[in-house]
């Protein structure tokens, strides 16, 4: 028993006959009575009685006919709804960030797709760029936006842009707002960065040991952390520096809770891409998303 038997059935009860039916339905008549006849053999009941005054609906038929009438609707709120879903930018859009892209400007970009299109339910996780990958792979996200090239064969990507990468201290730092001439000034600090674990990897740590390791200095004292607020809050305190990204930060240099220590000889950044599955289907709500994170994503260069 299917949508399009049970559609038959209601059509032929309501227009009082096969012949009215089939011209409703765009069918001939035999197609129509073989379609009955398939549904009653498969239900192993008649559906109809035939009377001089027409087809009148046989017990069985009665019984069917709510089931049917609730499947129709069903199958048409479905319709709508896709309708909906395609024409008017409507539906779930799911998207998985690396957490330290969920600064300010992405927070722009969110504010600007809730405006354009207000039908959509946006849901948002953060995780780290390989986990980023994996959950569009899986089709949990329909859209990825993390740091770094993904070259598998089962997704594509673009460039969005490039996350400046920054010295960042407590405001009671004797550099706080100065400028220094190379990073080697500063290796005698104690650093904050998030842990390096392979299983879990992100740019930031490995980044600020190769930017050290240029300039001959091999080693420095660091101390893992992998929340970026806990990072954000040791600086504050007075902790160690931090090596973070400038977008993630905005709101605390604003505020002057953290400064900044411009280098002379720095100009560190990440490339992020946003990532969809390769041939996957985006909808309309999707591909508006998709557009603003390309559009206000990363701007810096």
């Amino acid at each position: 028993m299917d949508s399009d038997a049970l559609l038959t059935f209601l059509t032929v009860h309501r227009a009082g006959g096969i012949t009215r039916a089939a011209d409703e339905l765009g069918r001939t008549q035999p197609a129509i009575s073989r379609r009955l006849a398939l549904l009653e053999v498969e239900l192993g009941v008649p559906l109809f009685e035939r009377t001089r005054e027409g087809m009148v609906l046989s017990q069985a038929g009665e019984v069917l006919v709510p089931h049917a009438e609730q499947v129709h609707a069903a199958l048409s709120d479905a319709a709508d709804a896709m309708g909906t879903f395609l024409a008017d930018k409507a539906g779930p859009v799911s998207l998985a960030v690396v957490g330290t892209l969920a600064g300010v400007s992405l927070s722009s970009v969110l504010k600007g797709f809730s405006t354009s299109c207000p039908l959509a339910d946006l849901s948002l996780r953060t995780a780290t760029s390989d986990e980023v990958s994996e959950q569009v792979r899986r089709g949990e996200a329909a859209i990825g936006l993390r740091y770094f090239d993904d070259r598998s064969p089962d997704v594509e990507t673009v460039l969005v842009g490039f996350e400046r990468l920054a010295v960042v201290c407590a405001p009671q730092h004797p550099l706080a707002g100065k400028r220094v001439k190379s990073l080697r000034d500063l290796e005698n600090d104690h650093w904050l960065s998030f842990p390096n674990h392979f299983e879990r990897r992100e740019a930031s740590a490995e980044n600020l040991f190769a930017q050290f390791l240029v300039r001959g200095v091999s080693s420095i004292d660091w101390s893992p952390v992998d929340s970026l607020s806990a990072q954000k809050r040791l600086v504050e305190a007075g902790y160690g520096l931090g090596f973070l990204p400038t977008g993630s930060v905005e709101e605390e240099l604003q505020a002057g809770s953290l400064s900044l220590i411009e280098v002379a000889d720095l100009n560190a950044g990440n490339p992020i891409f946003a990532i969809v599955r390769k041939n996957a289907f985006l909808s309309a709500a999707t591909r508006e998303l998709l557009a603003l994170l390309i559009e206000g994503v990363g701007a810096e260069e």
